[in-house]
């Protein structure tokens, strides 16, 4: 049974974004809102989501740009407290990411029960935040020392607004990913809500292949044969929004759209 199976209970699951609003200490929050602002949208996208039949959801700082590579305690403290509030509507499995701070998603995940967290953890990549260098071995070792160990790793080894450094391929990255045990393996295009390439999923896809390869980026309800002919899960934001903008609330008919295309897409799966 591979990670995503165990984790979400079916094949290709599909887990949908939950955006928080700009976080305290960030150039768009909203002081005079509160945190009730928080609950409110998160609770309102949640709601739709679970309705239309996500079998996961990801909570992220995705308002907070532009992002750092090592957040103050104000955000994954502002995250924690309104999952906590939500925490008795969230019926399905959740995960979590602190842009772009690995550790903080740990922990984060630790105080809250996500299922996994989805980062930048392996590899060195140049973007317009400074250099990504995640340490691999000190996240692991942090992961246990928490007692955070059954919180699966999702690694984004092509990340948005980055290129990597040096001359690894996409393959080279997926095989050592896989090979320090990563529990799946994420392909962006250059921004949220951008295709990635189908070429980058097959390379990953052949490269790791004991190892779950996800659509990170650019999932839409068009697309959704196309992609999972290779990929084993996606994850999907963007185009669940208001309009196919980011930063809108969750689009009731478009997140049924979406859902009711991967269902004909199982089926004819099972039937073959």
């Amino acid at each position: 049974m591979n990670s995503l199976t165990r984790i979400f209970g079916v094949p290709k699951p599909v887990v949908a974004m939950l955006h928080f609003p700009a976080l305290p200490g960030r150039p768009l929050h909203d002081a005079a809102a509160g945190p009730d602002r928080l609950v409110e949208a998160l609770g309102r996208d949640l709601d739709v989501l679970q309705e239309a039949g996500v079998d996961g959801v990801l909570f992220c700082n995705e308002a907070d740009y532009p992002y750092q590579l090592k957040v103050g305690a104000e955000v994954p403290a502002a995250m924690a407290a309104a999952i906590g509030r939500l925490y008795d509507r969230i019926r399905v499995p959740f995960g979590v990411n602190v842009l772009w701070d690995p550790m903080a998603s740990i922990a984060l995940a630790r105080a809250t029960g996500a299922r996994f967290v989805r980062e930048v953890l392996t590899g060195v990549y140049e973007s317009d935040q400074g250099i990504i260098a995640p340490a691999i071995g000190d996240i692991a070792g942090y992961r246990s020392a928490i007692g955070a160990g059954d919180v699966a790793l999702f690694d984004n080894i092509a990340p948005e607004f980055s290129s990597a450094l040096g001359s690894r391929t996409i393959a080279d990255r997926a095989r050592g990913a896989a090979f320090v045990g990563m529990d799946a393996i994420l392909i962006s295009g250059w921004a949220a809500g951008s295709e990635m390439a189908i070429g980058d999923l097959i390379e990953a896809k052949e490269a790791a292949p004991n190892t779950p390869i996800i659509a990170n980026t650019g999932v839409r309800a068009e697309r959704v044969e196309e992609i999972f002919k290779v990929a084993d899960g996606a994850i999907v934001g963007t185009s669940l929004k208001v309009d196919g903008v980011t930063w809108n609330p969750v689009d009731r008919d478009r997140v049924f759209r979406l859902m009711d295309a991967v269902r004909t897409v199982a089926a004819r799966v099972v039937a073959v």
